[in-house]
């Protein structure tokens, strides 16, 4: 089964390829998945090889291989899973009235949730930033989620949405490598998502009320 993908950061679209899993596979799918997440909570990056996933997934160490490239790409799909549990319910973590109040609430809560689970977030932040080759697909479903959580949360139409879109998942990802590889303060970071939220915003709301030509000549 073939299917295109839109790329995370720069909008290009790739065609990628891929395969349809039955029930076993699936199941053997997460049961990996939980494997690599459970052993960087507990360790970190150096915690997780594809050896002791399997191990603790029960399968064969060979059986890894088949759906996960390599360490990066199966700690990338972790981040996908953590990702979506952090966003789940996205009504209750993005409050407030406007825009900027639901945007900024969501950034906040996801580096607080970060910050509980610091030891699994480095892990899964240290992967998705490699440049292990085997990433790149999973890597930009994973930054058009992150799009679709942050434009579910700023809820209203902004101008140059796709823009701000990316500018903010940028902003997202280096408040997390900020978090886990820097080891900044979780007010810091916290107050960094914040602002930067705001800003963009802002500027983005100030250039529609401006006008396409000042858009076109800034």
């Amino acid at each position: 089964m073939s299917g295109s993908v839109r790329g995370g950061v720069s909008g290009e679209v790739r065609i990628t390829v891929t395969r349809t899993l039955t029930k076993d596979q699936q199941a053997r799918r997460e049961r990996l998945l939980e494997a690599a997440r459970e052993l960087a909570d507990e360790g970190g990056y150096q915690a997780v090889t594809m050896h002791d996933v399997a191990d603790r997934a029960g399968v064969a160490r060979a059986t890894v291989y088949r759906y996960f490239a390599t360490k990066d790409h199966l700690l990338t799909e972790v981040a996908a899973t953590w990702a979506h549990r952090v966003t789940a319910d996205i009504d209750a973590l993005a409050v407030g009235d406007t825009p900027t109040e639901r945007l900024t609430s969501l950034l906040e809560r996801i580096v607080e949730i970060a910050s509980g689970e610091l030891t699994l977030t480095s892990a899964i932040i240290q992967a998705v930033t490699s440049d292990d080759p085997s990433v790149e697909d999973a890597r930009t479903v994973l930054f058009l989620f992150v799009r679709d959580r942050l434009s579910a949360a700023i809820g209203d139409p902004v101008p140059d949405r796709d823009a701000v879109e990316i500018v903010l998942g940028h902003t997202l990802l280096a408040a997390l490598v900020a978090l886990t590889s820097l080891r900044r303060p979780l007010d810091e970071v916290t107050y960094m998502v914040r602002t930067s939220g705001r800003l963009v915003l802002a500027g983005a709301l100030a250039s529609e009320q401006q006008g396409p030509e000042a858009r076109t000549t800034s």
